[in-house]
């Protein structure tokens, strides 16, 4: 799995490795899925976007269109496949849930966060294990704020800190089949989705985004905004031979900004 290329630094191989990620549209999925694709995986892409069509076309990937907090779709998006030797959860949706915002919209997006953060996980989790193996993984996607708060952020933050406890229970549960599951806690990455959200963190605060960007990232031990590009190689690792013996773990990718 693990070859030493022309340069000398070690490149991991998922040749003939079955991979699957949800939420691989964009942002932080794509950049995944970038990275196993040039491992040499097999991939299968899950997104509710019907752009993942084409994603997987440019990447030599399959894909199909689900919503994950949908039972049939997710099995449908399933069906083709016959063995997952890596299953990555990433699809997430972050949106801002004021405490103090009593309308009917702020109560559904609220209620729609946890569906697909909390119930599509488990979902496309439960309904992939039957064609998991011993050796297999599963990889979370977290956040930092799995492991701080955010205000305003409510239902995200909760969403967040509930995956970090799915991880370890699910690790319990899935060891004495061989079964591997970690969970990745990525900072501040350069995404559609961070990027709405530091805009609306803006606003509420009244200052202007680049001052709060510099702020968040005056918070880090190692300065600079990550792209998602970044965050590949920390999934390559968890789901190789390599982490053989990590289970039930929570890393964080965060250039230092949370202490662990």
């Amino acid at each position: 799995m693990m070859n030493r290329s022309d340069e000398g630094s070690m490149r991991i191989d998922y040749t003939n490795r079955n991979v699957v990620i949800t939420g691989a549209f964009r942002g932080i999925g794509l950049g995944i899925a970038e990275g196993f694709a040039a491992a040499g995986a097999r991939l299968h892409l899950i997104d509710i976007e019907a752009s993942v069509m084409d994603v997987a076309s440019k990447l030599g990937a399959t894909a199909s269109v689900a919503d994950i907090s949908d039972k049939a779709e997710v099995a449908a998006a399933l069906k083709p496949l016959e063995q997952i030797d890596v299953l990555i959860n990433n699809a997430g949706l972050e949106l801002m849930t004021p405490l103090e915002d009593g309308s009917d919209k702020a109560a559904d997006d609220f209620r729609r966060v946890i569906e697909i953060n909390i119930i599509g996980t488990t979902l496309v989790t439960t309904l992939a294990l039957p064609r998991m193996v011993s050796g297999a993984a599963v990889i979370n996607t977290a956040s930092i704020w799995g492991r701080v708060s955010e205000p305003r952020f409510g239902a995200y933050v909760a969403s967040k800190h509930a995956i970090i406890g799915l991880t370890k229970t699910w690790a319990t549960e899935l060891g004495p089949r061989g079964i591997r599951v970690n969970a990745v806690c990525p900072g501040w990455v350069r995404t559609e989705a961070s990027m709405r959200s530091l805009g609306r963190m803006a606003a509420e605060e009244q200052v202007p985004e680049d001052i709060l960007l510099e702020r968040i990232m005056s918070g880090q031990a190692l300065p600079g905004l990550m792209e998602p590009a970044d965050m590949a190689s920390t999934y390559l690792f968890l789901g190789s031979s390599l982490a053989a013996n990590i289970t039930g773990q929570t890393l964080g990718v965060d250039r230092g900004e949370v202490p662990w």
